[in-house]
């Protein structure tokens, strides 16, 4: 047995104040009811929240916070992410820390929530890493795993955890719950998918086995989720299939096509292309349709202002 204790921390996040006091508090209430945890994730953008106005090179004061909270507490970290000003560009990052206080590694989140994140450049580079004489970790971020090739690669990198920080604050949420589950099974992997509450998502953290069986699925509200996690169950799986059954991951490495969608060949992309810009829907938006915006058809009614003159509502 490869046991190792990985925890996550849902909690309340503002976007209008930095919340690293209240995660540094977090931190210190939840090593000291459960010392044996060995690595903590928050969600992503905990640092500051979804707002950009706070984005600062990296490496920079509020990572170095974080190095700090990782010694003092002799843990790995993966402080949720935040917002990276890198020249005139901004990237998601998360910071990967050792129990040393020493950056092992940082992600710059592939797939921002696009046409919701413009402002966001995607990152071109994976993540995996090794805790030693445990296993291999990977990264990804909230609408990445939307993407399977994105855990795919990490797991065929060697990632047997997926380290998974969210901020998800809509209605989609019961669809990422499904997707992570997917993403844990398809991949014979653990599974952290880490979520704010408040300004920074809904919760339902969830964490699931490399059998696909949910291992955790918290509330709406904070929770502290520690978690004792078995890499050799992970190994045991990809050896003899998940519940002595299927084995996705011999069966990608033996295909014998190669999917050429990813090669942009034209019998893909020509209906790809299709189906038009990737921005926001006005509306009454429709595919096919130009981007202009149509007139109502029904005239919205004027109301008073607080003045007497006539105004449309809103």
């Amino acid at each position: 047995m490869t046991p190792f204790a990985i925890a996550g921390i849902q909690m309340y996040i503002s976007a209008s104040q930095e919340n690293i006091s209240a995660m540094s508090r977090r931190l210190d209430i939840l090593m000291a009811r459960f010392p044996w945890v060995q690595m903590v994730v928050f969600s992503e953008l905990a640092a500051f929240g979804p707002l950009p106005g706070h984005a600062q090179a990296m490496p920079g004061p509020s990572e170095d916070t974080f190095r700090e909270m990782a010694a003092r507490h002799r843990i790995w970290l993966l402080p949720g992410s935040m917002f990276e000003a890198s020249g005139d560009l901004i990237y998601n990052t998360a910071s990967v820390i050792d129990p040393t206080g020493t950056v092992v590694g940082r992600y710059r989140k592939m797939f921002p929530f696009q046409p919701y994140e413009n402002q966001v450049e995607p990152g071109t580079e994976f993540l995996v890493f090794d805790v030693p004489d445990v296993g291999r970790f990977g990264v990804s971020i909230c609408y990445d795993m939307w993407f399977p090739e994105t855990s795919r690669t990490l797991v065929s990198m060697g990632a047997e955890v997926i380290l998974h920080p969210t901020m998800t604050d809509t209605i989609d949420r019961d669809v990422e719950l499904s997707i992570a589950r997917a993403a844990a099974v398809t991949n014979q992997c653990y599974f952290f998918d880490i979520n704010g509450v408040g300004e920074g998502g809904v919760g339902s953290s969830i964490v699931v086995g490399p059998a696909g069986y949910i291992i955790h699925q918290a509330g709406g509200g904070e929770e502290m989720i520690p978690v004792e996690i078995n890499l050799d169950r992970v190994r045991r799986e990809r050896e003899v299939g998940i519940r002595g059954l299927g084995q996705p991951l011999k069966s990608f490495r033996d295909r014998p096509v190669d999917f050429p969608i990813y090669h942009r060949v034209p019998e893909s992309e020509a209906y790809l292309q299709s189906l038009g810009p990737l921005i926001k829907p006005h509306r009454g938006s429709r595919a096919g349709l130009t981007d202009e915006v149509a007139e109502p058809a029904v005239k919205p009614v004027p109301v008073a202002n607080a003045a007497g003159f006539g105004e449309y509502g809103k």
